[in-house]
């Protein structure tokens, strides 16, 4: 396993990072199981391994915290703020309110005395980003946390909060966590780019875009959306649907190209990211020990230019075939008030 610099942390993490979400009720429910999951990756040389307090509602840390005893210190431990935790009002977001408690929750569940990198799960407009950065610094110097990062935030929200960070003498984010695949190349226009000359370190989720990239949907198959992800958000697998049909369409000209380089279609879409300059290390989130198997017999795989130049024939860089689950959008495309003035202000003369 090759390892990298996490950004200007000096901290050095493994290229694939594992990811946690599929461990606990949403995904696999035996915590034996998945703890052996855990032990094999770290025995494969995975030193780097990320979860959130909303997964699988505070169980997931539950079962990584068991997971990493006597282990601990040889791992770079990440977890996420942001999403609701139960009932009532203020029990999510990214104010200082929160984060002060979520972490506290965090640290009992993971069963450790501080947590490596500390991300703010998605953007906050109704918290001033200065209020969130103010008490992530206030984390790291109680010794809490030892760094912290943002994930799935627009290239203009990150330059606000280095700014931000800059006038008011706070530490800054460090890291960034994005949704990157081949088919989700949006990411190339201005999140890499501006990660880069920020020296931030860089860990992609969703390198399988959802499945479309593991060889369960295929052009022509009949798509099951009774189960798994397709069973919650059918509209954005059926074949049907003119979207769909494009990124079908393309997976089967990946998958012909994958038999070409002697590799399977997960093996092509995991090497893909990793290939990107600024980005650091490529999580992988299996939910059976096969599936965190067959992904790390793909570990070597090498893309030379060739290959790159045949999946940018195939998605052009910096184009959007498949939008992430989950992933944020701005209230600006959201929200109609945002985009429409008043019914009576929108004409040019009155």
């Amino acid at each position: 396993m090759r390892y990298r610099a996490l950004g200007k942390t000096g901290i050095e993490v493994s290229t694939h990072c594992l990811g946690t979400m599929m461990f606990g009720a949403v995904g696999n429910p035996d915590h034996e199981d998945s703890a052996r999951i855990i032990h094999t990756a770290l025995d494969a040389g995975i030193n780097f391994v990320d979860t959130a307090d909303m997964y699988s509602a505070g169980e997931c840390e539950e079962i990584v915290g068991k997971a990493l005893k006597g282990r601990r210190d040889e791992v770079v431990l990440a977890t996420k703020v942001h999403f609701p935790m139960g009932e009532g009002r203020n029990r999510g977001g990214n104010s200082r309110r929160w984060i002060v408690t979520a972490v506290e929750d965090s640290l009992r569940r993971l069963g450790t005395d501080w947590i490596d990198l500390y991300q703010v799960h998605r953007p906050d407009h109704t918290t001033d980003v200065e209020e969130t950065l103010s008490v992530l610094s206030d984390l790291v110097t109680a010794g809490k946390i030892r760094t912290f990062g943002c994930s799935t935030f627009p290239a203009e929200d990150i330059v606000e909060a280095h700014h931000v960070a800059e006038r008011r003498g706070l530490m800054r984010l460090r890291t960034e966590q994005p949704p990157y695949s081949v088919l989700a190349r949006g990411i190339e226009r201005s999140v890499l780019p501006t990660a880069q000359r920020l020296g931030m370190g860089v860990l992609t989720w969703s390198p399988l875009a959802s499945g479309f990239l593991s060889g369960a949907y295929r052009e022509g198959r009949p798509a099951d959306l009774t189960t798994g992800r397709a069973k919650l958000t059918p509209h954005r697998f059926d074949p049907a649907v003119p979207g769909n049909a494009a990124k079908l369409a393309a997976v089967e000209r990946l998958a012909v190209l994958a038999e070409e380089v002697g590799c399977t279609l997960p093996e092509l879409a995991v090497a893909f990211p990793l290939v990107h300059p600024a980005v650091t290390s490529v999580i992988i989130g299996p939910r059976t020990m096969d599936q965190l198997t067959s992904l790390l017999k793909g570990a070597d795989l090498l893309l030379d230019d060739a290959v790159l130049d045949r999946i940018d024939e195939i998605v052009a860089p910096g184009t959007d075939l498949y939008q992430a689950d989950g992933a944020w959008q701005p209230p600006s495309l959201t929200e109609r008030a945002w985009r429409r003035r008043p019914a009576g202000e929108r004409a040019a003369a009155g």
